[in-house]
């Protein structure tokens, strides 16, 4: 592990994160497809979406923040695959970074404690959906063991034009 690394901590995501997460996550809203939000959110909308990833339990998420300044650089989540309760063994995954932040390794971190995490859940499979093109969430999702199961053509429509998911999937 680099120095870099051993200045980055880890953690369950807090309260107090909600600012920071949300920002991260505008960030990607406004400047990217990696996410088909198409409208910023306050905190105060976020809320509820930070309160469904408890400390326990198959939903987390996992902050990672540097030691010297309190920055936080990304987020890893598992949350619902999908609503109804055959699925609940499921759970799709992501990460967001600060955009400043990709190519430290911090997505490894995060997926690294997410994944031991859940460890000691009652999960079958995770799954992650990446709008492509994509190519460094395509790697890291295979370097953690997940591969492509399928690619649904054009099923979002952002910036005036059509954008590809990829889904990938992973044994848990």
């Amino acid at each position: 592990m680099s120095s870099e690394h051993t200045e980055v901590q880890v953690r369950p995501g807090a309260e107090e994160d909600l600012t920071a997460l949300t920002d991260i996550y505008n960030h990607y809203v406004r400047e990217s497809a990696i996410t088909f939000d198409t409208t910023v959110f306050t905190p105060e909308e976020r809320h509820p979406w930070l309160l469904s990833h408890p400390e326990d339990g198959p939903y987390r998420l996992m902050v990672a923040q540097e030691q010297h300044n309190g920055r936080i650089l990304g987020y890893a989540t598992s949350s619902p695959f999908r609503k109804k309760p055959a699925y609940s063994t499921s759970v799709e995954v992501s990460i967001y970074l600060a955009p400043d932040a990709g190519g430290r390794g911090v997505g490894t971190l995060l997926y690294k404690a997410l994944f031991e995490a859940l460890a000691g859940e009652d999960l079958h499979r995770a799954y992650a959906g990446i709008a492509q093109p994509n190519e460094a969430s395509n790697r890291i999702h295979e370097r953690f063991g997940f591969r492509h199961v399928g690619t649904y053509r054009e099923v979002g429509r952002k910036f005036g034009r059509y954008w590809d998911v990829a889904w990938y999937e992973k044994e848990l």
